[in-house]
């Protein structure tokens, strides 16, 4: 491998940044560790990809156990273009009179040495099978549990087993999830080792129903969370999407929370493309139960299960694998069948997937709220939006609102904050940022930062769907993927205080995918902690429920091209009979969004685009003036 040079350029009040070897009469310096020498290279050669998974994978373990308690390690790792995602984190939190200034740090030049720094914080190794993949997230989930470190099984000479295991500081295998000779110890027949279970007929769950046994079944694992990250079957197709996006850095969290693992297809009706010769529907199977042992751990429902990652649509599961199903229907499949457990995802999806140092970062010290301002109608009246009866001014006006996302994962709100939220025309035009508040789990920097740094025009309200990305109609009865109880009121009871935390009241989408749409049970939970309006999929163009206004979505409008994307918008606005338009785009600048609103007032400039809490409290009021609106009546368009 290629050792990192140690460099220490730290201004002095900042603190100290020391060589390994090197004192400090500081307590507890944090280790800082470069990871980006395993992004580089052809990877023609099978070594190099070797050795980007495997120094990714170890470390990520050795992060999360060491970061548990306290922030101790700390890694570069994640790109994103021109930017170094976790340098631009480290250098704002550095500075003077934030979070880590006059903090000493120790440079560890490799990962021997950053093993043997932390020896103390582990029991050992969880040693797994290059030749059964789902080894490596069962490695996780053990390393978590038991408190070890996960090494692949390499007998090759310079591999990380060897200089780890046989050699150098010889850790202790604690848990071996393949034979001391390297034959695999899953194999699909018989019984499953070590359990009176017989063979699933595949190895891949019988690995994940071994630990089902061990581990999940014995209270040994925090099934308030879990990991759906790819296994080692990435290293077959390594090439094919960002470098980053084994995703292991992102395991270092759900370790820290001694989580679950699992990568299972969510179809029953045709085998997982990565196990081609498993019964149709088996990954299914053994998904289904890690959720319903999850949601009985859990106070039967009472905590959701938040899970980190995302559907592997580019190289599982679908037909970019030679699946019979495509990339949106996956994803929504698997939310559909998580929701039906009480469990959510913070959807870290290809693309901006990676996230580094999340085990670090949740210790970062948040506020106890962060208010938002909200419209009177006394401001709405002095605006000459209200007459003072409370009515709409009939001024020819067309309002508009954009769902700025997706933002429903710590990945993306962490890669996007340098690239999107930096950009210098951000506050030139009214914009409703919708960020799940869930994300400050793992993400709580990034959320701080917008807040602390939003302008006049930033406005916040909630991602899909309220506190974690589920599907709320899998929460109402009868749910017939799990049997289980009705479970729209836990829905509020977990999103209250995220939303009472940080200012929030609009719920931007509602995505209902293939699920049922809202029903009354449903309504009222959103009303409980979104009071002043929410965008489902499948309920009539305008509603009232109770006091709550009810928009049903419209359009995804992503075109790169302002002057493309805002003649859709005119269009559409055209033919719709409501005055009130709700467009969704996904990951646009600041800049675009300025530039559309530009071509929109050239073509129609009676549209005019409103902040979020202007935009639903004027819906409101059309809606209490209006009665078949406000009853679901309206004509559908």
């Amino acid at each position: 491998m290629r050792f990192i040079t140690i460099v220490g350029i730290i201004v002095g009040f900042m603190g100290c940044s020391l060589s390994y070897g090197q004192t400090t009469a500081s307590s507890n310096p944090i280790a800082v560790f470069d990871l980006a020498y395993t992004l580089e290279g052809t990877w023609d050669d099978p070594q190099e990809v070797k050795q980007a998974w495997d120094h990714a994978h170890t470390l990520a373990t050795l992060q999360g156990l060491v970061n548990r308690k306290s922030p101790r390690l700390y890694t570069y790792f994640v790109k994103n273009g021109k930017h170094d995602i976790d340098r631009y984190w480290w250098d704002k939190y550095r500075a003077a009179g934030q979070w880590l200034a006059g903090k000493d740090t120790v440079v560890y030049p490799d990962i021997r040495s950053l093993v043997k720094a932390f020896r103390t914080d582990i029991e050992g190794v969880v040693v797994y099978d290059p030749a059964v993949p789902a080894t490596s997230n069962v490695a996780s989930a053990v390393a978590g549990a038991d408190r070890l470190i996960a090494v692949r099984y390499d007998s090759d000479e310079g591999s990380l087993y060897q200089q780890l295991v046989t050699s150098g500081p010889r850790l202790p295998v604690k848990v071996w999830l393949v034979k001391k000779d390297g034959k695999s110890l899953f194999t699909g027949s018989g019984q499953i080792p070590g359990t009176s279970r017989q063979s699933s007929g595949s190895a891949k769950n019988d690995a994940y129903r071994w630990f089902i046994e061990h581990y999940l079944k014995k209270g040994k694992c925090n099934t308030a969370f879990g990991a759906y990250y790819i296994d080692q079957h990435w290293m077959t197709q390594p090439k094919r999407i960002n470098r980053n996006h084994h995703t292991l850095s992102n395991h270092d969290y759900f370790v820290s929370k001694n989580a679950f693992f699992f990568d299972l297809s969510p179809w029953a009706d045709e085998p997982a493309t990565d196990d081609p010769q498993q019964r149709p529907g088996t990954d299914l199977e053994t998904l289904k139960e890690f959720l319903l042992l999850a949601y009985q751990q859990n106070d039967n429902g009472n905590t959701f299960t938040h899970i980190g990652g995302f559907p592997p649509w580019a190289f599982k599961y679908t037909q970019h694998a030679g699946g019979k199903h495509d990339d949106v229907p996956t994803e929504w499949e698997y939310s559909r069948i998580i929701s039906a457990y009480n469990a959510f995802k913070d959807a870290d999806a290809i693309g901006y997937g990676a996230l580094a140092n999340a085990s670090f970062w949740q210790h970062y010290p948040l506020k106890d709220s962060y208010p938002q301002q909200q419209v009177t109608d006394a401001e709405l009246v002095e605006r000459g939006y209200l007459t003072t009866d409370g009515k709409l001014v009939e001024n020819g006006k067309e309002y508009l609102v954009f769902y700025v996302g997706d933002y429903d994962a710590a990945s993306w709100l962490s890669q996007t904050t340098p690239t999107l939220w930096d950009d210098p025309n951000r506050g030139k035009v009214p914009l409703m940022w919708c960020i799940s508040p869930v994300l400050a789990q793992r993400v709580p920097m990034a959320m701080e930062y917008r807040r602390l740094s939003a302008t006049a025009n930033d406005y916040f309200a909630a991602a899909d769907n309220g506190a974690g990305y589920l599907m709320p109609g899998m929460l109402q009865v009868p749910r017939d993927v799990s049997g289980l109880p009705d479970a729209t009121g836990q829905w509020a009871e977990h999103n209250i205080p995220y939303y009472k935390q940080w200012g929030l009241s609009i719920t931007g989408f509602v995505i209902d995918g293939e699920a049922p749409g809202l029903n009354e049970a449903g309504l009222d939970a959103y009303e409980r902690f979104s009071p002043d309006g929410i965008v489902p999929q499948k309920v009539p163009l305008t509603l009232l429920h109770g006091e709550m206004p009810v928009l049903r979505s419209d359009e995804d409008v992503n075109q790169e091209d302002p002057a493309v994307a805002a003649q859709i918008i005119v269009n559409r606005v055209d033919k719709r009979p409501l005055r009130f338009h709700w467009f969704r785009n996904i990951l646009k600048s600041p800049t675009w969004y300025v530039q559309v609103v530009d071509e929109i007032h050239k073509r129609n400039p009676a549209i005019e685009l409103l902040d979020g809490p202007t935009f639903f409290a004027l819906y409101r009021k059309y809606l209490e003036n209006t009665p078949d609106a406000a009853k679901g009546l309206w004509p559908d368009n």
